[in-house]
């Protein structure tokens, strides 16, 4: 790393779990204080908890990011409770994968809502905050970093919806890139591989047993800890670099 966090507030969608937890644990640990977010409070406040016992300043805030008004109200909260806002990691997303011949819709509609709208919503609050810190915050420099995936680039019959959400993000981050590049916003993609958390938990017991459980028992996965360290990479360059983008894999996913 070539600079800690100090001074900075960072903002971490979907940070009960996963890549959003051990992201925000990292985050903590490289000095920002850091506002988690995500619908199990309960969870959040264990992280906070954690972070705290470990030297670190952290701030739980339940919020539903696919409801516009509560991922406003979410960015808000944080920056009035931790005074600004110098990074948002959009971690939160869901997978839910199978066949389109004969797919439930609604599953369709979380995906997008999550992956999507949430994302969407989370960076139209969070961008006037990112650009001010650019400009008067510590780094003179912010950074906006949005969790994909490999199936933005790695297609297969049973994941074209969930592929298109990742598609849509890596889309709307290199345009956003170019928007706000020479405010000294940095925007970056991180694409994950196979990484052992709750994503496949959400899945029908079918999909789970029969596709992903067989899958995932037969490579060693990722750890979110090593998604999370990739963005304390991409968030601590100095303010001349960015890393617009980083794909993460098992060393045996092919």
């Amino acid at each position: 790393m070539t600079q800690t966090l100090e001074g900075t507030v960072a903002l971490v969608t979907g940070a009960s779990s996963g890549i959003g937890q051990a992201t925000a644990r990292k985050l903590a640990e490289l000095g920002a204080a850091v506002a988690v977010v995500a619908r199990r409070k309960e969870r959040l406040d264990i992280l906070v908890g954690d972070i705290e016992k470990a030297g670190g300043k952290a701030l739980a805030i339940e919020a539903d990011i696919s409801d516009r008004s509560l991922a406003t109200a979410a960015v808000e909260q944080a920056v009035d409770k931790l005074g600004h806002l110098d990074i948002l990691i959009n971690s939160a997303g869901l997978m839910l994968i199978g066949a389109t011949i004969g797919a439930d819709p609604e599953e369709w509609d979380r995906m997008t809502r999550i992956n999507i709208n949430g994302l969407l919503y989370m960076t139209n609050a969070a961008l006037p905050h990112l650009l001010a810190a650019a400009e008067r915050g510590p780094r003179q420099v912010a950074d906006l970093i949005n969790v994909s995936s490999v199936a933005a680039f790695q297609y297969n019959p049973i994941n074209s919806v969930y592929a298109a959400t990742k598609v849509a993000v890596n889309a709307f981050s290199e345009s956003l890139r170019q928007e706000v590049t020479k405010r000294h916003v940095r925007v970056g993609v991180i694409e994950p591989g196979s990484v052992a958390t709750e994503l496949a938990s959400h899945n029908r017991p079918e999909i789970r047993d029969n596709i992903l459980s067989p899958y995932f028992n037969d490579i060693e996965t990722l750890i979110p800890e090593d998604i999370a360290d990739a963005i304390a990479y991409m968030t601590t360059r100095p303010r001349r670099a960015t890393v617009g983008k980083i794909w993460v894999g098992p060393t045996e996913q092919v």
